[in-house]
């Protein structure tokens, strides 16, 4: 059985050329979601119609951005509808999950997904090192600037207790030490070399 779903942004968006297309490829039952963002995951017409179909069945869009925005999103939901036993179908598209032609595009958009959340992690990580390397902060903002962990430092090596110090900075024991261990590092120096 062919089982559609359509979706619209917007409750003044319409759903009639989505429903029209979706009869004449053989849909039987359609459901819809009207003024819901195909960014949530979770959408009432998306949960029902995953929950009608079964084995054998295939899931019917007109286009893939109906079902979701996000790649990711996307080849998530086929997979599972894969494990499933129910094949999956993009009008405009043209990507058929019950042919081997159609799985084979659809796994070609999957690797590119993937590709592309390596290539965001691999530069993110990249710019991580570098900051870290140039001295800049990564992650959340100290809590401490820079005068007081020096003043902080002064009073430690002064044979001040760490609990008064931090009581004193409104901060943790454990920032103190962090402080201390830190003082002692030196910082990387990058230079861009020459070409």
């Amino acid at each position: 059985m062919k089982i559609g779903y359509a979706r619209v942004s917007t409750e003044d968006q319409n759903l009639d050329l989505q429903i029209s297309a979706l009869r004449k490829a053989g849909c039987e039952t359609i459901c819809r979601d009207s003024g819901v963002s195909g960014a949530a995951v979770s959408r009432p017409g998306l949960d029902r119609v995953l929950s009608l179909l079964k084995r054998g069945d295939t899931l019917v869009v007109w286009r893939l951005d109906r079902l979701g925005r996000s790649l990711v999103h996307l080849v998530h939901t086929v997979n599972d509808l894969e494990k499933r036993g129910v094949h999956f179908k993009s009008l405009t598209e043209s990507i058929d999950t019950s042919s081997s032609g159609g799985r084979l595009v659809f796994h070609i958009m999957a690797a590119m997904a993937e590709f592309e959340r390596n290539l965001i992690s691999e530069r993110t990580r990249a710019g991580m090192t570098v900051a870290k390397a140039s001295g800049r902060n990564v992650g959340r903002p100290p809590v401490m600037n820079q005068k007081e962990r020096t003043a902080a430092l002064k009073a430690i090596k002064k044979g001040e207790a760490k609990n008064v110090v931090a009581r004193r900075y409104g901060v943790s024991i454990r920032t103190i030490e962090r402080v201390a261990i830190t003082a002692g590092k030196p910082k990387a120096d990058i230079r861009a070399s020459e070409c």
